[in-house]
């Protein structure tokens, strides 16, 4: 079977906690055919399944950037980036393709024009210094809002950034 891994401890976890409560991610990398990766988040337990294939998870109210990418001998085939916020168990969520139970999707873009803007938005935003993870999920459903319509969604600055953390503090 595959190792289980608990990130915060980095000590081997049993079996029977890896699933309890957490979202599931299956990433798959075969060279220039699938490559499904995390492009941020905080990774909370990953099980190897065997050289190409493992399975990351998530606690709950944790984001991370789910990034798969395709192609045939020919062309790109998909080309997508979904940004999730991971669900606790047994609340409402959206199903999406390898998450289980599926997640509150804040943002998906497809394309490589569409993907490759919402990466640049990731790396403005780790350039700032702050966890792209730790953004305000408003900011990520707005970015998406604004890329829908074909508009640049505006810049999150450190002020932004500063208030959301203020409004958590406040908020129940």
């Amino acid at each position: 079977m595959g190792t289980v891994v608990d990130f915060r401890s980095g000590r081997s976890a049993p079996a029977a906690i890896a699933g309890e409560g957490l979202t599931h991610v299956e990433l798959t990398w075969v060279e220039k055919k699938i490559e499904h990766w995390i492009r941020f988040g905080s990774i909370a337990l990953e099980k190897i399944l065997d050289r190409r294939r493992r399975i990351v998870s998530f606690r709950p109210d944790d984001i991370f950037a789910f990034v798969r990418w395709a192609a045939n001998d020919c062309d790109t085939i998909v080309s997508r980036v979904d940004i999730v916020r991971a669900v606790a168990e047994g609340e409402a969520h959206q199903t999406l393709p390898f998450v289980r139970p599926g997640g509150d999707i804040l943002l998906t873009a497809e394309g490589l024009p569409k993907v490759e803007r919402v990466l640049h938005t990731i790396d403005s935003i780790a350039q700032l210094g702050v966890d792209p993870g730790a953004v305000s999920p408003d900011h990520w459903r707005h970015v998406h809002n604004r890329m829908t319509v074909g508009q640049a969604p505006r810049t999150y600055t450190l002020d932004l950034h500063r208030a959301y953390l203020l409004r958590r503090r406040v908020q129940p």
